[in-house]
């Protein structure tokens, strides 16, 4: 059995234990209430590679801590902003494929910044818990690092913004709580969980380690440090895509779709699908500029799944990725939102409120749903959904997303579909209601519309019937017109 399947027996028996402790791993540190040690540079392993635009994907000049020498002839560019980036645990002992993509969107998102790529590739092909364990060490050696770097150059520590994935998350946060100044930012993309979701401040990634701490949780499936990354917010900023637990596209079917056609070598990709979809997330954010998709601040994802969070006000949303607004508080901010499968990820949210009036007393959950959007700058048709309770004369709110952007609402069709060919429920049920109006908030604008049944005061909605059709309130576009009258005739008289 090649190394790349036996990797997933490890991954499976390594997680269903606590990692060992990193007091007892990493023995004597040598540390003290000085800081003497970090300019000791005689133990560093691990390598500081800074990589290039024209070759993202090799390590062809190191700048090493205590030689001057080397930042000039790597060419440094001091003038500039600093990316560091730190991978994760690794089998094979080499970089996987996602380094040098994330290096190439830097340098396309900022030509002239420095990319500087972490080598610890010998700790961290160790089994799981040593790895883990390593992160200490590791952190150290990139305080160290930082740290001289800015001393030899006397460089902004505000151009400085490390990135760590999954294991090197907590390096990040390791380094940034060890350097004797704040780095500016830390990102964690899905910071590990075994080992780390109950441990300290110290020996994980938290908001002190840096002046801002944003963080993509995108695997946090199973039990408490059980999970492949950390379940608990860990930055000022933690959003959670698509609750945080799995990711379009990394399903049964799209697994057993790889298997079929690339065999079992690829196993690692699959088990690493939703880990490595924050990586691909903030790749997103730096090459599809114009597509930035939005999170809203939610303290659950199942308030977040009935739309119930997509307010703006007061720093209640934020963008995902490198335009992240700095936003620091004193609590972590866990933040949602759904994504697509594929890049570009973004998609455009709405809340749909919606009242059910019937005589017959109906209490259904689960039931399928189709809608359709039309909107000023494009259509978004038969948007499948799942309604998890029809009850009748209640008020039902829920989310829905597309990833068309079709500009101001002007009309919206709704369709119950049947749930099954051979339905029993729709044998003893007429499973007919009514509505009179629909409301819809968009997250990315903001904007709250009104729709009315386009025939008569009810639009009637039966299962396997015809779509129930709404278009935008009269009384609310005689409103905007008003509004937009007061705003022009107010901007006149300034």
């Amino acid at each position: 059995m090649g190394k790349e399947n036996i990797w997933l027996l490890v991954i499976l028996v390594c997680f269903q234990k606590t990692c060992a402790d990193f007091a007892n791993a990493t023995e004597a540190t040598g540390l003290s209430n000085t800081t003497e040690w970090l300019v000791d540079y005689s133990n560093i392993e691990s390598k500081f590679s800074l990589r290039t635009k024209k070759v993202p994907d090799d390590d062809q000049c190191y700048i090493v801590p205590g030689q001057q020498d080397t930042i000039s002839a790597c060419s440094f560019n001091p003038e500039t902003q600093t990316f560091v980036v730190i991978h994760g645990w690794t089998v094979t002992g080499m970089y996987e494929s996602w380094v040098s993509k994330l290096v190439a969107a830097l340098y396309k998102r900022e030509p002239t910044a420095n990319v500087i790529v972490v080598d610890w590739l010998s700790r961290a092909q160790q089994h799981y818990p040593t790895s883990a364990a390593y992160t200490k060490l590791v952190g150290q050696d990139v305080a160290k690092f930082v740290n001289w770097l800015m001393m030899e150059l006397d460089y902004p520590w505000e151009k400085i913004h490390l990135l760590g994935y999954s294991l090197g998350a907590h390096v990040a946060g390791i380094a940034g709580f060890l350097t004797d100044h704040k780095v500016h930012r830390i990102t964690g993309l899905d910071p590990a969980g075994p080992g780390f979701e109950y441990a300290d401040a110290q020996s994980t990634l938290s908001p002190d380690d840096a002046n801002f701490v944003d963080v993509l949780h995108t695997n946090t499936r199973g039990s408490p440090d059980r999970s492949i990354g950390i379940q608990r917010p860990v930055g000022h900023v933690d959003i959670y895509p698509n609750g945080g637990t799995f990711q379009p596209g990394c399903d049964l079917q799209n697994t057993m779709l790889m298997i079929a056609t690339t065999g079992f070598q690829n196993m690692d990709q699959i088990v690493k699908c939703s880990h490595e979809r924050s990586i691909h997330l903030f790749i997103d954010s730096l090459v599809n500029k114009e597509n930035q998709s939005m999170a809203y601040r939610c303290n659950t994802k199942e308030a977040f799944d009935k739309g119930l969070c997509l307010s703006c006000r007061k720093n209640r949303c934020n963008t995902l990725g490198y335009q992240v607004k700095k936003v620091r508080s004193r609590r972590s901010t866990k933040m949602y939102l759904k994504t697509r499968q594929m890049m570009p990820f973004k998609v455009f949210h709405y809340q749909v409120k919606v009242h059910f009036f019937s005589k017959a007393d109906l209490k259904l959950t689960e039931q399928p749903m189709k809608v359709s959007l039309y909107g000023t700058d494009g259509d978004a048709e038969d948007i499948a959904f799942v309604l998890p309770s029809l009850n009748t004369n209640t008020t039902v709110s829920f989310l829905l997303t597309t990833d068309v952007n079709i500009g101001d609402l002007l009309k919206v069709t709704v369709r119950w579909e049947k749930d099954s060919l051979f339905s029993l429920s729709s044998w003893w049920s007429s499973s007919t209601v009514w509505i009179r109006k629909l409301r819809i908030k968009s997250g990315e604008t903001q904007a709250k519309v009104t729709f009315n049944a386009e025939n008569g005061e009810f639009a009637s909605l039966s299962r396997g019937g015809d779509h129930a059709v709404f278009v935008k309130s009269k009384d609310e576009q005689s409103s905007k017109r008003n509004e937009r009258r007061h705003r022009l005739k107010t901007k006149s008289t300034d």
